[in-house]
């Protein structure tokens, strides 16, 4: 797995130019199962090509994958004065970007 995708996302998360960057051009793709990987190969790839740290399609699906197996924990309620480190969590470009996989939402 590329290095390179974590770095990326630490990069993201440091810099407020790229985030909004990534945002405008995210916001021109509508919010559809079908474009998630059209949308990382349009909007991610080439910037991250760019900042020097390419990677593909495969190693984010990979990267993604192992950090959301590390964040699988058992229902434990958040103590009073802890804090929810998913809060802040902007979810995955390619597992759940907050998109549907019910057919029954697109044929209805």
């Amino acid at each position: 797995m590329s290095d390179n995708v974590s770095r990326f996302f630490k990069q993201y998360e440091a810099d407020p130019a790229l985030k909004a960057r990534v945002a405008e051009a995210v916001a021109c793709y509508p919010g559809s199962l079908e474009v998630r990987e059209s949308l990382v190969e349009a909007v991610l790839l080439p910037i991250a090509d760019e900042l020097g740290l390419p990677f593909t399609v495969q190693e984010l699906r990979a990267w993604e994958t192992a950090l959301k197996l590390s964040r699988v924990k058992p229902d434990v309620p958040i103590e009073e004065g802890e804090e929810d480190e998913d809060a802040d969590f902007e979810g995955y470009w390619l597992l759940d970007r907050g998109w549907e996989n019910d057919e029954a939402i697109f044929k209805a």
